[in-house]
């Protein structure tokens, strides 16, 4: 049975929520002010899952999405919001996380950073692939699914990329075997070469290989296979490396299998929002996960004295070739930044410490911060929801958080990347 609703706000996740005979239900595709004919899909004891029904009158902030796909494709979930709306729901998300964790006041979390652009910006993509009886599928999961929606184009995705897209697919659809081809990267840089990760999983390997190297000649990109964990990855032709440049003049190579933001116009801004947070303090810094060098080396050369530490080997390694490529005097170790910090810590210790952790965060490494007691900390983080955990243990031993700011790298999602400053008090 469907019901009417009014969506009061959006939910941390993306969804919209209303009150609905005193609980609240949360909706997928909805803009605060909608009034929406909803069913309910999911029943819990406080609050309900709904999907649209129908739109009755669409809120303030609502807009025409730009892909026909949205909706069904689960690459995006905020398409049908304006652009200022986006940001604004980012800070309040934001703030709300961490108000609810850690009691941070309004004034403390700051704007959030827009990007330019807002379209066409994703530098990297996973298109998931599937050989269905009327043809050959690439691109993006349905959302709570895997089942894959076919795309052609992509509007979040990189003109480079999108260029690519129908030759590429045509070739796999083409292949010895479409069927064992479960997925395909595909990453541009800076310096606007392509890089195709072909991810196989049959047995057919010295034909496929054929077929990837003509089409790696054909279209001037370089090409990867890969059969199982990232350390089977080979590459088949061209450079393996692409380059990102975090400030202008200091190109950065990464490799498939590394880690690099997918914005690549809001990597430098970001970058130039961590350097001044940073600030000009004398002493040492530290950058844990550190990865190819993205934070550390734009630090260098600012002219700070700095340690970089990763666990994952190939990026200390190519951090390493970074430095030396740009002349810059960094260390850089392959350490486990959370089990094994207390033994690089040493006498002199730190005086800043940049944290850069995945999703799952840092709660380890932040307990021994708080003992430890850098004056300057600035965690980068991409889960509101486990900076605030952290956050907590650090406030709790004496810092304050000077400020948060919001960065939106990825437009047209609900995803908040953040950058927060804290000083002991």
């Amino acid at each position: 049975m469907s019901y009417e609703l009014r969506i009061d706000a959006l939910a941390f996740g993306g969804r919209g929520v209303g009150r609905h005979q005193g609980k609240a239900v949360f909706v997928p595709y909805t803009a605060p002010g909608d009034l929406i004919r909803c069913r309910s899909v999911r029943e819990h004891k406080r609050y309900n899952e709904g999907v649209l029904v129908e739109l009755l009158m669409p809120g303030a902030g609502r807009v025409t999405p730009r892909c026909e796909l949205f909706g069904r494709c689960g690459g995006c979930q905020w398409q049908h919001l304006d652009y200022p709306r986006q940001l604004e729901a980012k800070r309040q998300l934001h703030l709300e996380q961490l108000q609810r964790t850690c009691g941070v006041a309004s004034e403390q979390v700051l704007a959030t950073l827009a990007a330019d652009p807002a379209w066409f910006y994703r530098s990297r993509a996973q298109f998931k692939c599937y050989q269905a009886k009327d043809g050959f599928v690439l691109g993006f999961y349905r959302s709570g699914s895997h089942f894959v929606i076919d795309l052609e184009q992509c509007p979040v995705c990189h003109p480079r990329i999108n260029a690519l897209l129908p030759a590429l697919k045509q070739t796999l659809a083409a292949s010895v075997e479409p069927q064992r081809i479960p997925q395909v990267d595909v990453a541009t840089g800076d310096d606007g070469r392509l890089r195709v990760v072909v991810h196989y999983i049959g047995r057919q390997r010295e034909r496929l290989i054929a077929q990837l190297e003509a089409f790696a000649d054909e279209h001037a990109v370089s090409v990867l296979l890969q059969s199982g964990r990232k350390e089977s990855l080979v590459c088949l032709a061209g450079e393996p490396l692409l380059d990102v440049e975090p400030l202008p003049g200091l190109p950065l190579a990464y490799a498939a299998g590394g880690f690099a933001q997918v914005h690549l116009a809001q990597n430098r801004a970001l970058v130039g929002k961590l350097c001044a947070d940073v600030g000009t303090l004398p002493g040492r810094i530290l950058d844990l996960f550190c990865g190819m060098g993205n934070f550390t080396l734009p630090l260098a050369r600012h002219g700070a004295a700095i340690v970089g530490l990763e666990g994952y080997r190939p990026s200390i390694l190519r951090a390493r070739e970074n430095a030396q490529r740009h002349g810059l005097d960094v260390t850089f170790e392959v350490a486990d930044c959370e089990g094994d910090l207390e033994g690089f810590w040493g006498d002199v210790g730190f005086d800043c410490v940049v944290l850069d952790p995945p999703r799952s965060g840092a709660q380890t490494a932040c307990r021994l911060l708080a003992r430890r007691r850098p004056p300057r900390i600035v965690y980068v983080s991409c889960d509101s929801a486990t900076l605030a955990r952290d956050l907590k243990v650090l406030l709790g031993h004496g810092y304050r958080i000077e400020a948060s700011t919001p960065i939106d790298m990825f437009p047209q999602t609900s995803h908040i990347e953040s950058v927060t400053l804290l000083t002991l008090s």
